[in-house]
């Protein structure tokens, strides 16, 4: 999905497009065995990432944004500036329904160490439901985390995120959230007036 042209402001966090100057450090990241085990993900080269950035950028299926930790940004924000120093992780929606593009599938990692612990994960999902409720439409949110990643099964708990299923095969618990739910407009509370920069 095209978002360029957009950043999400938060607390803690600033949520920017994924751009081409983060895929060294992502890419980075994706080395760590860790990381690929709690995201399901293969290992790429480095130009495997930056296409899939590029294929990312332009699918309407997906909007993906890079997670900034606001204490690491040096200097000021500048919209429309990639503020590498400052990448924590990234926060995605993945709308795989054809026949239901008001549901969405999310997801965050928080891949710097030093920026974990620090509430960045939880914030990137609330400004993320928030931002695809007010301009995506998209009103169920699911959730699908490995049963033994006790730290984001926590997050999506406390958020309201309800249990639905569980693989055995690909041992993951499948979680969901709709925002006809009360505890989905208390999340949007949370966060207060949506600050997006176009």
């Amino acid at each position: 999905m095209k978002m360029k042209q957009v950043s999400i402001l938060g607390k803690k966090v600033v949520l920017v497009p994924y751009m081409q100057q983060h895929v060294p450090t992502y890419h980075e990241w994706m080395q760590d065995p860790a990381l690929l085990q709690a995201t399901g993900s293969e290992p790429l080269t480095l130009e495997e990432e930056y296409a899939m950035q590029e294929s990312w950028v332009v699918d309407p299926k997906k909007c993906t944004f890079i997670v900034l930790d606001k204490q690491r940004i040096m200097g000021e924000f500048i919209h429309g500036e990639p503020h590498v120093e400052a990448m924590a992780g990234d926060v995605n929606l993945y709308m795989n329904d054809p026949d239901d593009l008001q549901t969405a599938e999310i997801e965050i990692m928080i891949a710097e160490p030093k920026s974990r612990g620090n509430g960045l994960g939880k914030e990137s999902v609330l400004l993320m439901i928030t931002f695809a409720v007010e301009h995506l439409a998209i009103y169920t949110f699911s959730a699908k985390i490995g049963d033994t990643n006790s730290t984001s099964l926590s997050l999506f708990r406390s958020l309201g995120f309800r249990d639905v299923a569980h693989s055995e095969v690909f041992k993951e618990v499948t979680l969901e959230l709709s925002t006809d739910d009360s505890r989905c407009k208390e999340l949007k509370s949370l966060v207060g007036e949506l600050n997006v920069l176009t």
